[in-house]
């Protein structure tokens, strides 16, 4: 069942795990509410800790969100999801994951929903994130790291989504403190390839931008960003 029009989604993955997929989308959550959108956040799948989730629970949490909401799917070990589920016995369907979803995409105007890894990250026997996203009716912001070896990731990241549906897609590419190299020539090659999908520059925030009060601070850094994003 694909999911309605009636309440906005923006999916946001990435490249790779630990690209900063977390920051653009506590910052997103941060903007859309600030400027009195009704928005919330999932993150539907979590491994390991739950810090990411927190970081968004605590952006919203005058929503009265419960995080099993939030993250409805959570492993202990920082393994993949399928992994997990193999080793614990248990069966996590497409079906379900689309359930939990809609159950929080109805109590909002437009939903924020993070990404686990890579797209092609399985998170169920016979489906992947691509698969998830390809159910959705949802813009999607692919975030990725400016440094060597980002072109071809991007490149195949995007494929495997246009290979499923065609809407609205949007490249953050994450500044790094040092740049290596292919720092200044990943950008204007990446629009060149890429076009006519936009690429945004997301600037450097510091070696730990994810907290609240770092999220706050750096707003009048990445309003414009989000702004472009949003469209």
């Amino acid at each position: 069942m694909r999911s309605t029009r009636l309440q906005k989604i923006t999916f946001i993955t990435g490249t790779d795990t630990g690209v900063g997929k977390t920051l653009v989308a506590a910052s997103l959550l941060y903007h859309l509410r600030k400027t009195g959108e009704n928005a919330l956040a999932m993150k539907p799948f979590s491994a390991g800790d739950r810090k990411d989730v927190e970081i968004l629970q605590t952006l919203q949490q005058s929503a009265h969100v419960r995080i099993e909401e939030v993250n409805p799917f959570h492993f202990p070990d920082p393994v993949s999801p399928y992994a997990a589920q193999r080793t614990g016995g248990k069966k996590i369907t497409l079906a379900q994951v689309l359930d939990r979803i809609q159950n929080v995409q109805h109590r909002c105007s437009h939903l924020v929903i993070e990404g686990l890894g890579g797209v092609m990250a399985p998170l169920g026997e016979g489906f992947t994130v691509v698969d998830l996203i390809g159910q959705l009716c949802c813009e999607i912001i692919v975030v990725a790291q400016n440094s060597l070896g980002t072109i071809n990731h991007t490149l195949l990241t995007v494929r495997a989504l246009q290979s499923c549906q065609r809407n609205a897609m949007t490249v953050v590419l994450m500044e790094k403190r040092r740049g290596d190299a292919s720092s200044s020539t990943n950008l204007p090659i990446l629009r060149e390839l890429l076009a006519p999908i936009c690429i945004r520059k997301w600037p450097f925030l510091g070696a730990k931008p994810k907290s609240m009060r770092a999220i706050k601070l750096n707003y009048r850094k990445t309003k414009k960003v989000l702004v472009q994003i949003l469209g």
